[in-house]
């Protein structure tokens, strides 16, 4: 998986990936710190509304990004992005009212949205060779799961030598050195869009996403994914603190249950990926997800006794599993669904609606969990995920097989297909690889 490395422009890329999300994470934990120092007791409700405001930057700013984009270098739109992101950092220190921190974590977050869609769309024209792309992607996964286990540890270190002010200066050296890595390399233009108009362009992904079967399929399976890893976001702490009695130490494990199997799946996907169809994983992967909320079920409704820990451990593993099967492919499908020139829409529409399910269910989690008790919770997010999970197997149908009569032997379409008489036959959903005149 690491040979993809070998490649100088998507080295200093995912380099620039990993120490912005380190920055993230560091931000995080600091912005928490700032929340208390500014509202004492009701420093959740000041990190909830800006997880709010998180969510929403998301799902408003990246369709923009995406009418943009058509116009503009991918690289200045990630470097203004990143110095965007330094700058903010940089100001957080000196804010002295909870409505300054709004609206700085609105920019924060809203140049994010111009980074990662950008980000995501330019890897494919850099790795156009499936076999590195999917590892790739594998690798985007780890450094994300590796940024959660990794970012607490390192501020927790920090703060033993520093005050948490100085965290956000740390946030910033890291965005400034990912603009440093993007501006060191030279990426693929970007095919022009064929859309006329900013409105056109800011809809044409989500036009995609409702016109392709396969992309429709993949926001049922958005949904499926944000209700099981609110779940864990949002209630792992009721889980040990109320439900197990557990102290304040075992919160870690248990998050880091999720992420070590997130991160297993990731490693192995690679492999799998080059011999089972990214439908059959995403789809399972949704299947494993219902699996394992009835699995917390039992857990949740389940009497005393010591055993409800290490399920609790072993449920989270395979949450994270299940979610890195779902989303480790995701960039292949999309890359797949869209033509060339709608891609970087299509990523911004991905990224926008794959958060709006975020929206939907990280408050619902929560809600649900403090009004009515876990079991409500897993009994509401489990049974979207089911409802999800049937509606993307409804919506990402397989059509008949058909033949290619006009396609040399060794063409990447004819990966699957079967050498016939009158051609090459084979199956699969739409995909935009200019074999079929329509996705």
């Amino acid at each position: 998986m690491l040979a993809v490395l070998r490649d100088r422009t998507y080295r200093r890329l995912f380099a620039a990936q990993v120490v912005a999300l380190v920055g993230t994470g560091l931000a995080t934990v600091a912005l928490g710190l700032l929340a208390y120092d500014m509202a004492g007791s009701d420093a959740g409700s000041v990190l909830g509304t800006a997880l709010a405001i998180k969510m929403a930057a998301y799902v408003v700013i990246a369709p923009a990004v995406g009418a943009l984009a058509g116009g503009l270098s991918r690289r200045a739109l990630m470097l203004s992005a990143d110095l965007t992101r330094a700058g903010v950092a940089i100001l957080l220190p000196f804010v002295d009212q909870v409505w300054q921190v709004y609206v700085l974590v609105f920019l924060l977050q809203s140049a994010s949205a111009v980074f990662t869609p950008a980000f995501q769309a330019v890897v494919p024209d850099v790795l156009p060779e499936e076999r590195d792309y999917t590892r790739a992607l594998s690798m985007s996964r780890l450094a994300y799961d590796l940024e959660s286990l990794f970012s607490p540890a390192l501020a927790a270190a920090l703060l033993s030598l520093i005050t948490y002010n100085w965290l956000f200066t740390g946030t910033a050296l890291g965005f400034l050195a990912s603009a440093t890595l993007v501006l060191s390399v030279v990426l693929p233009p970007a095919r022009p869009s064929t859309a006329c108009g900013a409105y056109a362009r800011a809809m044409a992904g989500a036009r995609l996403f409702r016109t392709v079967p396969a992309l429709r399929a993949l926001l049922a399976l958005n949904l499926a994914v944000a209700s099981a890893s609110a779940m864990v976001t949002v209630n792992s702490v009721v889980y040990v603190r109320d439900l197990l009695d557990l102290p304040t130490g075992a919160l870690p494990l248990a998050l880091g249950a999720y992420g070590a199997g997130s991160m297993t799946v990731a490693l192995l996907l690679p492999r799998i990926l080059d011999r089972v169809p990214d439908r059959t994983v995403m789809l399972r992967g949704a299947g494993l997800l219902v699996v394992v909320f009835a699995g917390l079920g039992a857990v949740t409704t389940a009497g005393g006794g010591g055993w409800r820990w290490p399920a609790l451990l072993v449920v989270w593993a395979a949450f994270g599993a299940a979610c890195a099967m779902v989303l480790t492919p995701t960039g292949r499908l999309v890359t797949r669904s869209a033509p060339a020139g709608a891609r970087t829409a299509a990523f911004a529409a991905q990224f926008s609606l794959s958060h709006g399910c975020w929206l939907l269910t990280y408050p619902l989690a929560g809600w649900l969990g403090a009004t009515a008790g876990p079991r409500w919770a897993v009994a509401a997010l489990g049974a979207i995920t089911l409802g999800a999970s049937l509606s993307a197997v409804r919506l990402w149908s397989t059509p008949p097989p058909h033949v290619h009569a006009d396609l040399p032997a060794g063409h990447p379409h004819l990966r699957d297909a079967r050498r016939v008489r009158s051609g090459w036959r084979h199956r699969h959903a739409g995909v935009a690889d200019g074999a079929h005149a329509h996705p």
